[in-house]
């Protein structure tokens, strides 16, 4: 492995506790469109890829429904449901002191992460670029965002970074672009579900993965 030089980092339930919004807003969209409840592992099988793709995926006739219920729901309880991880602000911190480039990697529209960055603003800080759902045409687990994010941060090439995510698709993507692959059991997947990805490096503590990183530094 390449020296890093930069670290991609997902943001749901990678450095924003946003698991239980997610499957609120997932619960009350479905509740109130599809009329039933649905197991938590059928709602949440698929967090990690773009909102509109996820309602596709539960029902192809009501996504557009599904997506508009979730997605006012989401913003009237953002502040109710979202959290935060500790240890990020340290952890993120110690990378930039490493003189790393830092950027986010998310399938999450604009305006969500925006949301959150106005519930945590140190966070915008720490972090150097932001790519969005917005910013390409195609989504994990294609490669695509993870390469936006390394052209912003100079040009990085794809064997000197890393990109650290909570779902098995995030590993995809990493897989998909060439960079090292950090899967963390914090998030919305379990570790046994990810550990069947193979990534280069599974930690269940953030710093833990940071301590991973900043060796291959």
């Amino acid at each position: 492995m390449a020296p890093l030089r930069a670290v991609l980092f997902d943001f749901d339930g990678t450095i924003v506790d946003t698991t239980n919004l997610i499957y609120q807003s997932m619960r009350h969209a479905t509740g109130e469109i599809l009329g039933r409840e649905l197991p938590r592992e059928t709602l949440m099988r698929n967090v990690g890829q773009p909102l509109p793709k996820q309602m596709e995926l539960l029902d192809p006739d009501r996504a557009a429904d599904l997506l508009e219920s979730y997605r006012t729901f989401n913003d009237e309880n953002h502040e109710r449901y979202i959290a935060s991880f500790p240890e990020v602000e340290t952890a993120l911190q110690r990378l930039r002191d490493a003189g790393l480039g830092v950027a986010v990697v998310t399938s999450k529209r604009r305006h969500s992460v925006e949301l959150a960055l106005d519930s945590f603003p140190a966070l915008r800080g720490l972090v150097d670029f932001f790519v969005t759902m917005e910013d390409t045409t195609e989504h994990k687990p294609r490669p695509e965002p993870l390469l936006k994010g390394l052209e912003l941060l100079g040009g990085v090439p794809p064997e000197n970074a890393a990109y650290v995510g909570d779902a098995p698709f995030d590993v995809m993507a990493a897989r998909a672009a060439g960079v090292a692959a950090v899967a963390v059991s914090w998030g919305a997947f379990t570790e046994d579900a990810l550990s069947v990805t193979e990534p280069d490096h599974l930690s269940g503590d953030l710093n833990g993965a940071v301590d991973w990183l900043l060796e291959r530094a």
